[in-house]
């Protein structure tokens, strides 16, 4: 199945018009405004292609193009669109306050569940944030005000400029309680060899083949250099446990699922209002991790940079989540291939320290870890082609690419997918659990990620087929009916591959592979072709020879796009070539012929 990122996300985009908007009034349905996880999702899967694709572009009627036009026309014509997103996000941004109306609010919701049959939550654990909120909410704001950036310039009517000015500011405000709330679910849990997180952990990276003494000293020298930047550099929302300074203690870093318990507040000047008391323990969630780095990320875009979407204030923020984002990297990079010869990574399904579980799931989040660090730095053809084959082993594992079996245990990665327990939040209530289904979403997501990143062609070749295959899974789940059809069953999942669509999009933008075997033999032929170009250019023309001064016209046109094409697109040039060689010689088989029937050359 061929990935066509423009064709799928205009099919997605009717999709959520015939879900979400009724005579263009939207309808955020029952279960809107009850999870702000599942509101942001649901904006995000039309903001964040209109803002990263210019053919996707809705922040400018007049060059919104015809077929997206058509694909949205439920939700209003090419002036009605973009005011309405206005009042739809500006309407998000009211819902999901504190009740006070003073703050920000980052409820998860119904997405929180609890973990015994027979329990409610109670209202004060459906208010919990929670890290995807915070991220999502990074991705959506600053989405938002580069959206406001430009449409505020197109439109002239009062009451549309009006609401402009306000969702900009609760959109800013929304932004640094995000950060804030992410610096302070932030946390570095630290613990001794002899614990039985720190067995877990030694065993995880020995692999039973090394006994944890050694694995302990590996550990100290790998990690002294990143231990010394975490106890020295991390400020804002982290109170460093003195336990770190001890180099034989052991230790992990990232993100809980919330606010850390006892996470000291974070000095701003933003009208962020009371920072809520954390009631997560301190303990790093690999699912919440490579989540809290994905929105991180958009901090630094392109975009975000270019058109300046951040004040002063937020840009301080950002450096600080931007150091913890580096160190993050480091950290799960250099623990996902401890051992050169065999990686942990390699070694499937992943062991969680904290949480004490194990699933494929967590192999990908590693793995997703991994190919954030890859993207941030030069990597290896032999880093890069190990990674594609944990790809392969987890698409394999997931029966995404080999069949499923009777009662096959794999199918529950999908549905009811993956629930992880949620540490701490039975302080205010029944334990609470939160589950992923985006299982296949996730790894075509990485998929893309590391097709774009590679540069060896069998590494491209493999991942290109695997993200077809991949996507063919995914596509089979979409709703076949009701008003969610051409969706997915969660706007999770949907928004997922959304993210995977743009990615895809930019994916396409890039040069393609240039091999330097192609690359010298497309510059032998044409070595070859303007010699014998040279030769037809010495024989003098026939008599009425006008049609073969064109024909040495076009292939002299050719030869010197060949020319300007083989550093770049050595293929295409070495095409060209061959067709300019075939031309040629059928000049030189015409002046053969006249020769033999007598003719003039």
């Amino acid at each position: 199945m061929q990935i066509k990122p423009r064709q799928r996300l205009l099919d997605i985009w009717q999709a959520i018009a015939r879900q979400s908007f009724d005579e263009g009034t939207w309808n955020w349905g029952d279960l809107g405004g009850e999870s702000s996880v599942a509101d942001a999702e649901r904006l995000l899967c039309l903001l964040y292609p209109a803002t990263e694709i210019p053919a996707f572009r809705l922040d400018d009627p007049d060059t919104t193009e015809r077929d997206v036009l058509r694909a949205m026309e439920r939700a209003g014509g090419r002036l009605d669109l973009p005011a309405s997103l206005v009042e739809v996000v500006g309407e998000f941004m009211r819902t999901h306050t504190r009740r006070d109306g003073s703050t920000p609010a980052f409820a998860g919701g119904y997405y929180f569940r609890p973990a015994g049959k027979g329990t409610d939550l109670t209202d004060e654990q459906r208010e919990l944030g929670v890290v995807d909120s915070y991220s999502l909410s990074i991705t959506l704001c600053l989405a938002t005000l580069g959206f406001l950036k430009v449409y505020q310039t197109r439109t002239r009517r009062p009451h549309v400029q009006a609401a402009i000015a306000e969702l900009r500011d609760a959109t800013s405000n929304r932004l640094t309680a995000a950060m804030v709330s992410l610096l302070r679910s932030f946390t570095v849990s630290v613990y001794d060899p002899d614990s039985s997180q720190g067995e877990a952990l030694t065993d995880l990276l020995g692999q039973g083949r090394v006994p944890q003494r050694h694995v302990v000293q590996r550990f100290r020298h790998r990690f002294k250099a990143l231990r010394a930047v975490i106890t020295e550099s991390l400020v804002l929302g982290l109170d460093v446990h003195e336990g770190l300074l001890d180099g034989n203690r052991l230790f992990e870093c990232g993100w809980a699922w919330g606010i850390v318990r006892d996470a000291p507040e974070v000095e701003t000047d933003e009208p962020v209002g009371p920072q809520p008391y954390g009631i997560a323990d301190p303990v790093p969630y690999l699912y919440f991790t490579v989540v809290a780095l994905d929105g991180i990320e958009d901090l630094f875009s392109y975009r975000t940079l270019t058109f300046g979407l951040l004040d002063s204030e937020q840009q301080r923020l950002a450096e600080a989540l931007r150091l913890r984002w580096e160190v993050t990297h480091q950290f799960w990079s250099g623990i996902a291939r401890f051992d050169a010869d065999r990686w942990p990574l390699e070694d499937i399904p992943w062991r969680t320290t904290g949480q004490r579980q194990e699933s494929e799931y967590f192999s990908l989040s590693v793995t997703s870890l991994l190919v954030h660090d890859l993207m941030r730095r030069r990597a290896t053809d032999d880093d890069l082609t190990r990674v594609v084959g944990v790809l392969e082993r987890l698409a394999d594992r997931a029966r995404i690419t080999s069949r499923v079996t009777h009662d096959d245990p794999m199918v529950r990665l999908h549905d009811p997918g993956v629930t992880m327990p949620l540490l701490g939040t039975e302080r205010i209530g029944p334990p609470l659990r939160w589950t992923m289904t985006d299982f296949s979403a996730q790894l075509l997501k990485r998929t893309v990620q590391l097709r774009a990143l590679s540069r060896d062609p069998d590494a491209h070749g493999r991942l290109s087929g695997l993200a077809e295959d991949i996507l063919e899974h995914v596509w089979r789940r979409r709703i076949g009916h009701d008003e969610g059809a051409g969706l997915w069953g969660s706007w999770s999942f949907t928004e997922r591959v959304v993210e995977v669509m743009v990615q895809a999009h930019h994916m396409y933008r890039q040069p393609p592979l240039r091999s330097p075997e192609l690359t010298h033999l497309a510059e032998a032929l044409l070595s070859e072709a303007a010699q014998l170009f040279g030769v037809e250019e010495l024989e003098l023309a026939p008599p009425g020879g006008g049609s073969r001064e064109r024909a040495l016209r076009d292939i002299e046109l050719k030869l010197r796009r060949a020319r300007e094409l083989v550093g770049e697109r050595p293929g295409t040039a070495y095409a060209l070539a061959l067709d300019v060689l075939g031309l040629l010689d059928v000049l030189a088989q015409a002046r053969a012929t006249a020769r033999l029937g007598g003719g003039t050359c």
